[in-house]
């Protein structure tokens, strides 16, 4: 037997409907964009001590692992409505890396800083893939559309409650 959690149902269809905007147009500026903005930051700093190309790579990395580990520890946790959102938000913040890999050979999007240097037009010539562009941006941007629509999936299926039902006999 399945009892419908109205709670969680509503948040699905909110959170998920922000989520879905947000990777269906992710050219445009979304609130969520400053909070990916400010965990990409934070990843340059936490990789200070590394080589260059990994300093660099640090931003997008961290973007995407922070709610990807706090999905793996809701997970662990049996908070598998809360990972399942932290899921969408991990989908969306790979849409949002692809927008800026994808940007690598134009370098068009606005930089924190005008002396600010593009990761990834940095890591794609370093690497000697800037011909891939592209490729490589469709390729993380299909892995966040995956990651969120599964995130979407297990949040809509947590929503409901299921009951195993016991059979008593009469005494």
């Amino acid at each position: 037997m399945m009892n419908i959690n109205w709670l969680k149902l509503v948040g699905v269809i909110l959170i998920g409907g922000y989520f879905l905007r947000a990777v269906a147009a992710p050219a445009d500026w979304h609130l969520i964009d400053g909070v990916d903005l400010i965990f990409h930051e934070a990843g340059h700093t936490l990789f200070f001590w590394a080589p260059e190309w990994l300093n660099i790579a640090g931003g997008s990395i961290f973007q995407v692992f922070l709610p990807l580990a706090l999905a793996v520890v809701a997970w662990r946790r049996d908070q598998n409505y809360t990972a399942a959102v932290l899921l969408m938000w991990a989908g969306q913040s790979f849409v949002n890396v692809s927008v800026y890999a994808g940007d690598a050979l134009k370098m068009q999007l606005p930089l924190i800083s005008p002396y600010a240097e593009h990761d990834w037009n940095f890591l794609l010539w370093r690497f000697g893939l800037l011909r891939h562009t592209n490729l490589i941006a469709g390729i993380i941007k299909g892995v966040g559309l995956t990651t969120f629509f599964a995130g979407l999936a297990l949040a809509f299926y947590q929503s409901f409650e299921r009951k195993e039902e016991t059979l008593s006999l009469p005494d």
